[in-house]
This record gives structure tokens, sequence and C-alpha cells, in this order.
């Protein structure tokens, strides 16, 4: 059925798609990579894999309409799906589905959204969320929200380098339940070769507020460029805190090859603690298609298993694995159209 109402999406948007007065456009990444996948773990053998390795394969749909007097209507709609099997995600359009306003307001969006916080984390992070050794294992692990559901969201127009970003996200729960409401809140300031920004989020649970925070700056030097985030996170129902610190830079080695390094370190308040590195390579055939390769390791200690994440995999210890050390390789192509 799912496959059915996307092929009738395509056939209803590609003679859209080629007409310029519609303002529609259809685009998309297509991502896959051959892994070499090792856990380190009792009982765990290794596992050759194929996946995404930089960006999670996706199809979008985002248009917009002048409304006159300077405001504009906009929509985005955008899935997922593993490139490997044809496999669509669970929602047709779970990664981002919103509609909104645009003018010279900011924009005012309605549905299923980014949070302020992720923004700041994809800006602020070298293997751009996607590469192993990337900050996503602070998502599935760590507990850090990257998108809400039943949202408003805004974002202001940059002034003077500064924008700002709200966010609030209904739990839709009974009346006399904890709500699950999901609040957020980010400031940006970007000049030049600076970029420095923090945002926040609570969340309404039984036991209390979940609180979360994001501080995270990008500056480039000359041809390379440093990036860097500290993440936190605290459940009320234990005061079990997350955080977790990434810092890497990307540096251009010939004119369509460039090398990216960065560490991690993640941490529990119980003690469980990882520390990993990441290396990968990118070289560019044209604007829209590069090869790469990508190498993550990840040491835990006695009492963590953290995962070694990238956009199509997590490499994960069992829970009862304490100290075990993943590692991975991958080597694949990307295509944006």
């Amino acid at each position: 059925m799912k496959l059915k109402m996307i092929a009738a999406l395509f056939a209803a948007v590609l003679p859209l798609s080629a007409s310029a007065d519609t303002g529609v456009q259809l685009y998309g990444i297509v991502d896959l990579a051959m892994a070499r996948e090792d856990a380190d773990a009792p009982g765990v053998a290794s596992r050759t894999a194929m996946h995404a390795g930089r960006d999670s394969s996706r199809f979008g749909l985002r248009g917009t309409e002048d409304l006159g007097n300077g405001l504009t209507a906009m929509f985005n709609v955008e899935g997922g799906f593993d490139a490997s099997t044809g496999v669509g995600d669970s929602a047709l359009f779970g990664r981002r589905a919103v509609v909104g306003l645009q003018g010279s307001f900011g924009e005012l969006t309605a549905g299923r959204e980014y949070t302020p916080l992720d923004n700041v984390s994809g800006a602020s992070t070298t293997m751009g969320q996607g590469f192993y050794g990337s900050n996503l294992n602070a998502f599935s692990q760590g507990g850090m929200t990257r998108r809400i559901s039943n949202s408003v969201n805004y974002k202001s127009k940059a002034t003077s380098g500064f924008r700002v970003s709200l966010a609030y996200g209904a739990g839709e729960t009974a009346t006399g339940q904890p709500s699950n409401d999901y609040i957020g809140y980010g400031l940006e300031y970007k000049n030049g070769p600076l970029f420095v920004a923090a945002a926040a989020g609570e969340t309404e649970r039984a036991a209390g507020r979940d609180k979360e925070y994001i501080v995270g700056a990008a500056y480039k030097l000359g041809v390379a460029e440093v990036k860097g985030n500290y993440m936190v996170h605290n459940r009320a129902s234990d005061s079990n805190t997350f955080t977790q610190v990434n810092l890497g830079v990307a540096f251009p080695v010939t004119a369509a090859g460039t090398v990216l390094f960065s560490v991690q370190q993640s941490e529990f308040d119980n003690g469980g603690e990882g520390r990993g590195f990441a290396v990968a390579y990118t070289h560019n055939l044209s604007k829209r298609t590069f090869v790469y390769g990508s190498f993550g390791h990840l040491s835990n200690n006695g009492q963590a298993t953290f995962a070694l994440a990238s956009a199509g995999s997590s490499v994960t210890p069992p829970a009862t694995a304490f100290g075990a050390d993943p590692r991975a390789l991958a080597i694949g192509l990307r295509h944006a159209f």
C-alpha cells in the first residue's frame, strides 16, 4: 500500500516539477555504502552490511506560493528509505512534514519538524550527523530530541547575524496525565567565518521535566573548518545526566577531496564513559555526487555500552557487554537529485 501511495505521489508531481510556475520541487538523496562492522562483544560476530554511510536516503517535495504583500506559503514533506532494500521508513513522511508562512517576520510552520537543538547539532558537527563517529548516538542513547510531531515552530529573519528559533510540540495526552509537551528555543549568531549557537528543550514527564541543552560553534580557518558542540540531557526519572562533547576539523587535500577528523566523549553520571575518534574522506565526482570512505572506533569503559553511530547503522554492543569497543569501516557513494 505504501509503495502504491509513493508511486501515485510521484506520478502526480512530476508534471508539476517541470513547470516553473508551480513552485514545487522533487528532490532527494540516494546513499549506499558497503561496511564492515564489529561490536567487539562476546557472542556477537562482526558483519558485512550495506546501508547509508553519509546521509540517510530520502525523497521529498517542497514548494512555495507567492501570496502577495511579501507573504509566501510553503510546504515540505520528506520521507526516508533504505537504498539497499528499497524499504521505506515506517512513516511515509517521518523525516519532515510541515506547512507554513514566510515573510518579513521570518518563518512559521506547523507539523513534524526538527528541534532547535538538532539544528545547532547539525551545524556544529564535522561528521555531518552521518559518518561513523557522528553525534547521532546522543539522540538514540542519550535521550536528546531530534524531531517533534504535532508542533508549531518559528524562525526569525537574521538580524545583525542573530536568529531566534522557537518550538512547541503537543504531547496530545489526556487531561490529568503528564502532557509530554515539548518546548524548545534557540539562538544563533553567524558573522563571516564564525558560527555560534545555543539551544535548549524541555519535555513534561510524570516525574518532572526532562531538560536538554546544546552549545555549538564552527569557524573557517582559511580552507579548513573547525566544528564542535557540547550536549547535556537530564532525565527527570532518574537524574542520570548524559553529556557529550564533539570536536572535529575538515580540510581539503585536493581540488575534489576533503579529509574529516573528529573526536567524541560521552558520559553518564553513573560512571559510564565512551571515547571515540573517526576519520572520513570524500571525493567529489560532480556537484551532486561523491564517493567516500569512513572509519570510526569507540572505546567504552567498564560501565558503558555506547554505540558507534552512522546515518544508516548503529554498531551497538549488547546492554551487558560493558567495555566493548565497537569499530567500523565503510566505502560508499552518495548522489543528490
